[in-house]
């Protein structure tokens, strides 16, 4: 290679598809190893033992992670078979999916990173040289020993230089047609001021909220005959990537809508649908999630707010924080103890809690019996977080979700599925952006007579980028299509949710370093992708409590 983008002599390999169909089984007799190893460690009396869990989070977490990547293949694999069928699978689509088996069967066979300081091996695991052994012999060992190579990076970088970054193999007119109506939104509307927004610390304009409303976006899952689009969580994938390829702000403004669509539909009383879902559906009602406490993250079972009945009204007192959304909003989809009595799950119930909506910094929550204020946060920005404090705050008993107490951990669970489906939506949206961003500027930069595109190190990047990013994108429309399909997919869901908030933020950091010391620039809009990346591997459960429900589920049945 003489340095630059050209003339690659690595084509995709002959008979590629059937090379990866052939060393598919290989990275799974890796896993159904690594399957009953792990087994071996957490399991006892044929169930998983939660002192052994915990003791044994490393060789589970790494179970969890090694299950996303071969899932993650698996996806990719389906994906140009479609494409194919539809006469749609080009050169750079080929190079994508032998780039992806050969990076991932070569990270199964010598370790997968959890995070950037901890890396998990075949032997953390419990895996030997003899179940590692179907990666060293045919299509596998091919594809781990040239499916990746520099070579095929180059190549990939040069086709994707016109801004193609491969058929995202959607296979629906309607879907096309969504997309494209929304990225020439997002372009239009949002691209142009976000990066304003972000460093002013503002909220998104209304007319921009207003906009989203025309379009359907806080309706797009709500049945038509409650006011909403009717369209599954596919068509919510493909919305909420092209919203959060603009600014995750405004990605996620769908997703409170969502939950609480998704809460009423599923826990609601008939009056309550009736009532709720065409005003959230238009967005005439915008509501939030009032979950999480001080001191409790993922820890539900722990919550102390308490909602006390008297007189047909509840009295809510204690603390919420990290808030998304809180003062603008009209509404609360808010998880509180009703019955001391019954500690953990049993004693928590879901309300529909009205509240006024406040643009007033000094007073963002102006109701009785509550009060708070502003998280000030590193990105994130256009909805603003807040701490909240109820002090006798009313609730008419009315507005209990599904009229019976002790039943929200359980109507908050039932929404689970589509929050991590539409946080790895966003995930993937911003893992875009990152990478145009990247791309963008590496065309841009001229350096010792040329674009810094021309280099190796830069350009195979970018590649990568693209490749990981389909990676994470076809798991997540393959949750997706579980969902729509009304098939139980919790693991499926999570895995794309792990797998696309790595992604976002490997491509942030990298398309970062690519600016250089550019990146590090508040004018540069790479360093607002940066700090809002970062969040991805937290909310809606961090990387940690992930794995860990996803290996949890996979050992104790879920195939």
């Amino acid at each position: 290679m003489d340095g630059t983008v050209t003339g690659s002599k690595t084509p995709v390999l002959d008979n590629l598809l059937a090379s990866c169909a052939d060393a598919l089984p290989a990275a799974e007799d890796v896993l159904l190893a690594a399957r009953h190893a792990v087994a071996e460690r957490v399991m006892a009396g044929g169930r998983v033992d939660g002192k052994l869990m915990d003791a044994e989070q490393f060789a589970a977490h790494g179970f969890a992670w090694l299950t996303t990547y071969v899932e993650g293949l698996r996806q990719m694999l389906g994906w140009a078979e479609r494409l194919k069928a539809e006469g749609k699978l080009g050169e750079l689509e080929q190079l994508m999916v032998q780039s992806a088996f050969g990076e991932y069967l070569n990270q199964i066979a010598g370790g997968i990173a959890l995070s950037q300081v901890e890396m998990v091996r075949p032997a953390d695991m419990g895996l030997t040289d003899a179940d590692l052994k179907p990666l060293s012999e045919g299509a596998a060992a091919r594809l781990r020993a040239a499916g990746n190579s520099a070579g095929v990076r180059s190549r990939i970088a040069e086709l994707m230089a016109d801004g193609h970054f491969g058929d995202l193999g959607l296979g629906d007119e309607t879907l096309e047609m969504v997309r494209d109506q929304f990225r020439r939104f997002v372009d239009e509307q949002v691209m142009p001021d976000a990066h304003d927004w972000h460093l002013k610390d503002e909220f998104i304009p209304m007319d921009v909220v207003e906009q989203m409303s025309e379009l359907g976006v806080f309706g797009l899952t709500v049945p038509e005959h409650r006011g909403g689009l009717g369209m599954g969580k596919t068509a919510m994938c493909v919305v909420t990537e092209e919203l959060s390829r603009g600014y995750i702000g405004v990605g996620s403004l769908g997703t409170r809508s969502e939950i609480a669509a998704e809460l009423i539909r599923l826990g609601g009383t008939e009056e309550q649908k009736e009532t709720y879902l065409p005003k959230i559906a238009s967005g005439e009602i915008l509501p939030t999630a009032v979950f999480t406490e001080p001191n409790t993250g993922s820890d539900l079972g722990s919550l102390k707010t308490r909602a006390t009945l008297e007189d047909g009204v509840y009295k809510v007192k204690g603390n919420k924080t990290w808030i998304t959304h809180a003062a603008r909003t009209d509404m609360m989809t808010l998880l509180v103890r009703t019955n001391a009595d019954e500690p953990g799950y049993k004693g928590l119930s879901m309300f529909l809690a009205e509240k006024p909506r406040s643009d007033d910094p000094d007073d963002p929550f102006p109701a009785p019996g509550m009060s708070g204020g502003e998280i000030e946060v590193l990105g994130y920005r256009g909805m603003k977080e807040y701490e909240i404090g109820f002090d006798g705050f009313e609730i008419p008993e009315s507005q209990l979700l599904g009229g019976q107490e002790g039943q929200g951990f359980k109507q908050f669970m039932a929404t689970f599925e589509s929050a991590r489906i539409q946080t790895a939506a966003r995930a993937v949206g911003v893992a875009q952006n990152a990478m145009e961003l990247g791309i963008q500027y590496a065309q841009e930069r001229i350096q010792f007579g040329g674009p810094i595109y021309k280099f190796p190190r830069v350009s195979g990047k970018l590649a990568w980028m693209a490749v990981e990013t389909m990676i994470a994108r076809q798991l997540t429309y393959f949750a997706a299509r579980e969902k729509d399909s009304e098939r139980r997919c919790d693991i499926e869901a999570g895995m794309a949710k792990l797998l696309a908030a790595r992604v976002a933020w490997s491509n942030a950091d990298n398309a970062l370093q690519i600016h250089g010391g550019n990146g590090y620039a508040l004018e540069y809009p790479i360093s607002r992708v940066l700090c809002d990346a970062r969040i991805l591997n937290i909310f809606e459960g961090a990387a940690e409590i992930q794995a860990q429900v996803i290996a949890r589920g996979l050992l104790s049945g879920r195939n």
